[in-house]
């Protein structure tokens, strides 16, 4: 294996589609219906609605105007035409039917180092990630998923509802490759059958490859599945009598580890969103 091997965490092959393929660890116009009631909010509560919606990048604050008077704009589910309407941040805004973000989207990656909390509370001195992307953003952004404490690897951040919850939704999937260590050598018999899916309480887990990280032992294991159930990867090695002694994310999506360092953050570039937004 080259340096460059060795760097991203080694290549894994397997057969797909009847061929050998090695693969790399590299690397969101109604009609005009009857007006709100004027707004209960002073003058000096809440933000005006056009620049709401200007905020959120949708449009200018002047097309915003034409948008609120056509009568695509609804606040808490009732259409508001009135100029100057207010509303606050807590506030349901819709542009026809797309739930708005006030603040500009954004998309954060992180490569999680070990020992980083992702959601709930952490245990007494415990980390979380939102430590290592708050250096990055001032936006409220949220993790898309799920990783454990001790797992490391690429996780995405994002203010953006819209996208969160699409990748999200289990029948959507997104790709995920993972470089596992195991407790003890995997067995080739073990491998092959794997290939063929593992069942998890009942339900089959489609592994779209799984192999062998070449120049390591065999306690070295890539594996590539869509599937976003918690503790997925862990779940199925334990059900074929492995343990999970680390855990690294190498791709999600299209998003590599490429150019990040540990403990590092990038912005996504517009491609990057756009292709997301297409799983």
């Amino acid at each position: 294996m080259s340096r460059n091997d060795r760097s991203s965490g080694g290549k894994f092959s397997g057969r797909q589609g009847g061929g050998k393929r090695k693969k790399s660890f590299a690397r969101g116009n109604a009609p005009i219906k009857k007006p709100l009631e004027k707004s209960p909010l002073s003058n000096s509560e809440g933000i005006r609605l056009n620049k709401y919606i200007a905020n959120s990048g949708v449009c200018s604050r002047r097309d915003a105007d034409m948008y609120i008077a056509a009568g695509n704009v609804t606040v808490n589910g009732k259409t508001v035409t009135e100029m100057g309407y207010r509303v606050k941040l807590e506030d349901d805004v819709r542009f026809d039917g797309r739930r708005l973000n006030p603040e500009k989207p954004e998309y954060i990656l992180l490569n999680k180092p070990a020992g980083f909390f992702v959601t709930g509370n952490p245990e007494k001195g415990g980390r979380t990630v939102m430590e290592l992307v708050s250096k990055a953003t001032n936006a409220k952004v949220s993790p898309v998923g799920k990783l454990d404490n001790q797992a490391k690897g690429l996780l995405l951040f994002t203010n953006d509802g819209t996208l969160a919850k699409k990748l999200a939704k289990p029948k959507n999937g997104i790709r995920q490759i993972y470089q596992v260590t195991l407790n003890k050598n995997m067995s080739k018999e073990d491998l092959e059958s794997a290939k063929k899916g593992v069942y998890i309480e009942g339900s089959k887990v489609v592994i779209s490859n799984i192999s062998f990280i070449e120049d390591k032992p065999h306690t070295e294991v890539g594996i590539e599945l869509y599937s976003i159930k918690e503790h997925i990867v862990t779940r199925i090695f334990k059900s074929m009598g492995y343990e999970v002694e680390s855990l690294d994310r190498v791709v999600f999506g299209g998003l590599t580890k490429k150019d990040l360092s540990r403990g590092r953050t990038r912005n996504l570039t517009e491609q990057e969103v756009i292709n997301l937004g297409m799983h």
